[in-house]
């Protein structure tokens, strides 16, 4: 693993090639991943992605292997964490670090209902204007998909940026979405947070990413002498190795787990 003094040059090239990540060691690092694109596959909607017994059986591995020193930190709201990955994962952060459940189950997330009813409102008339749009209620936040129709991205982003102002939140953009948020944490907060506490505190952050929103995490991890992993072909990045993707992705933990028996 790279010292804590490697240099934090972030790559600037859509085709800079990123080394492997070298293998894991797990008696020192604190893991914390992403979910969509990261340890599952993206899908058409967040809907389409629920349990998966090959991804519990590796969670349930590297539980053990880094003695619960694991987090996963997305996108999604809580519940739906906990949907997908069955609730086997106490230590959540979850719509991008705005609320957060420490490994003790201790859930925080901000105060106050904001305009976030607004902002939803806002998205759904956008939305009535194309059947392949969606709007997702995180609670603390709203998204407005265009995975299923990309030509509307532009409009999409216009239409967050002027919202925001207006409801006094936060523009939140990703992989073919952009969401309006309450102010607060980002999931670079969400690990600084956890690395605070039991068991996470005093171990080497490792940060796994594929998303615009994941650059906050891998920035989090390197001022605590760890790095970042991105997974897919996304550039420029703050992380210091890549993975070519999901598949990818599960084999090098899966590798990991192996050299720590």
């Amino acid at each position: 693993m790279p010292a804590a003094g490697a240099s934090t040059a972030v790559s600037t090239s859509r085709e800079a090639r990123l080394p492997r990540p070298p293998l894991l060691e797990l008696s020192r690092i604190a893991l914390f991943a992403d979910l969509d694109g990261t340890l599952a596959p993206l899908e058409a909607t967040p809907d389409s992605v629920g349990p998966d017994a090959g991804r519990r059986r590796l969670l349930e591995a590297l539980l053990r292997a880094l003695s619960g020193r694991l987090a996963v930190v997305s996108g999604r709201a809580l519940g739906d964490v906990d949907r997908v990955l069955e609730g086997r994962i106490r230590a959540v952060g979850a719509v991008h670090g705005l609320v957060r459940r420490s490994a003790r189950g201790v859930v925080t997330g901000p105060l106050g209902e904001g305009r976030i009813g607004a902002a939803k409102e806002g998205f759904l008339s956008f939305a009535r204007t194309d059947d392949k749009l969606l709007v997702e209620d995180k609670g603390p936040a709203v998204a407005l998909h265009f995975r299923g129709a990309p030509q509307a991205g532009p409009a999409c982003m216009d239409l967050a940026s002027r919202l925001a102002p207006k409801l006094g939140l936060t523009v939140q953009k990703g992989d073919m979405v952009v969401e309006l948020r309450r102010p607060g944490p980002d999931k670079g907060g969400a690990v600084e947070a956890f690395l605070g506490e039991p068991p996470f505190a005093g171990f080497t952050p490792v940060f796994l990413g594929d998303d615009l929103t994941d650059e906050a995490g891998f920035r989090a991890v390197r001022k605590h002498g760890g790095f970042g992993v991105i997974v897919g072909g996304r550039r420029p990045s703050a992380a210091l190795y890549a993975l070519d993707d999901v598949d990818a992705t599960q084999a090098w933990l899966r590798a990991g787990i192996e050299a720590a028996r």
